[in-house]
């Protein structure tokens, strides 16, 4: 790889646009190539759409040579080109059109020598069993007129602690030189670059990563619901297991998961595994589990209703913090829309605030965002507390609302229920 370097990063989202501004940062050459028109235009005209990242970053990539654009041809002139597209589940099966779609193009456009990279979540076998084979159709041979590696990503989103720059980078080529050549490039970008031996390794990693997090969010959310019927603080429970210094790490309980990794990225793995001709019932299970959090949430509810002598239906319901994290306007996968579409199925009048989320829908239709925080939860009969955004006054929820359910175990009062 020669310098100056020139990167093409394919698709623009809370992946894509963190490494092609660090990249510009760097001094690299960097072309943006995503499908939405919309979304270009924005980031042409200075415009951010990724929490993490202010309208201000992308100002001074631009003035640096960040170009987001929609025209393929980008990857002509590219050096490194790296994918960053979606890669959701369809029927329960990893969806791989855009990472096909992109290596497609790749194929078709790449200059001799470059190396290509996936960053896209997928299970074990993506990058040799689909990529490789689709860029060397044309006769090029991985490790002499181009490289090919996977390098997972691992952004996490609203983290003020760890970027792009200082978290480890994962890297495994298809060749040792893919991978020679994948080190040189993220040692420009990142501080610390590990290297593994195949892209397998580097793609097990990442779901390693997250379904370890799946399984032992489960474990907890299955003991909070047994620790409720036995009259046990589970919170408390877990503060004290804490003090152990060493051979516990604490989870959470709460409403579910969301995002696009710990809901999704083990089930890549149940796919790959069930190829084998048999389940994986750790993850299986840890997936059944988590998914029927948000329906003991709504049990919650009805429980402390039938204590006050109310129904449901009928009833004033405030959701606060409807995003799948604290501090992000991300709600993709969120529980609280299984939530709030159970409670309104069930009749209850249910209202949201969510001070990153402007407008929420939910079932295809626009639910109410009240305007004055402190006057609806006086009015509403439970609240239920969702995302501990740091907007929120504690206190203040714990004093003016009626009953709260507290799905995160922060919230304290005499009216507040844990879940």
């Amino acid at each position: 790889m020669t310098k100056p370097c020139r990167l093409t990063v394919v698709g623009l989202g809370y992946v894509g646009l963190p490494l092609a501004l660090e990249a510009a940062r760097a001094g690299l050459r960097v072309d943006g190539l995503d499908q939405d028109a919309g979304r270009v235009a924005g980031l042409v005209a200075g415009r951010s759409h990724v929490d993490d990242i202010t309208d201000g970053q992308v100002a001074q990539a631009l003035a640096v040579g960040f170009v987001p654009t929609t025209d393929a041809r980008c990857l002509a002139f590219a050096d490194v080109v790296v994918i960053c597209v979606p890669t959701p589940l369809r029927d329960s099966a990893p969806d791989l059109d855009a990472v096909k779609a992109a290596s497609d193009q790749i194929s078709r456009t790449m200059s001799p020598g470059a190396l290509v990279i996936l960053e896209s979540t997928s299970y074990p076998g993506t990058t040799s069993e689909v990529l490789l084979p689709m860029l060397e159709r044309d006769g090029r041979r991985v490790g002499r007129e181009f490289h090919l590696a996977y390098s997972p990503e691992r952004i996490d989103p609203g983290n003020p602690d760890f970027s792009l720059r200082n978290t480890p980078k994962v890297v495994g080529g298809i060749t040792q030189e893919c991978t020679d050549a994948a080190v040189r490039f993220y040692e420009r970008l990142t501080d610390t670059v590990v290297r593994v031996s195949s892209p397998s390794v580097a793609e097990m990693s990442k779901l390693l990563e997250n379904t370890y997090r799946q399984v032992n969010i489960a474990l907890v959310n299955e003991m909070a619901v047994f620790c409720h019927e036995l009259g046990i603080d589970l919170w408390e429970a877990i503060d004290a297991a804490a003090t152990k210094p060493f051979g516990f790490q604490e989870f959470r309980p709460g409403p579910g998961v969301g995002g696009h990794c710990i809901p999704i990225d083990p089930s890549y793995l149940s796919h790959r595994v069930r190829t084998l001709g048999y389940p994986f019932r750790f993850v299986e299970l840890a997936q059944e589990i988590n998914q029927r959090m948000p329906a003991f949430v709504v049990d919650r509810v009805m429980r402390l209703l039938n204590e006050d002598g109310l129904a449901l239906k009928g009833t004033r319901v405030l959701l606060l913090g409807v995003t799948y994290k604290a501090d992000i306007a991300d709600d993709r996968e969120s529980p609280s829309l299984v939530v709030a579409e159970r409670l309104r199925a069930l009749g209850a009048e249910v209202t949201y605030h969510d001070p990153f989320v402007p407008a929420w829908e939910v079932a295809g239709e626009r639910l109410g965002r009240v305007a004055d925080l402190q006057a609806a939860l006086a009015e509403a009969e439970v609240t239920v507390f969702l995302q501990p955004h740091s907007y929120y006054d504690l206190d203040e929820i714990a004093k003016s609302a009626r009953r709260v359910l507290d799905t995160r175990g922060r919230v304290v009062g005499a009216n507040v229920t844990r879940l």
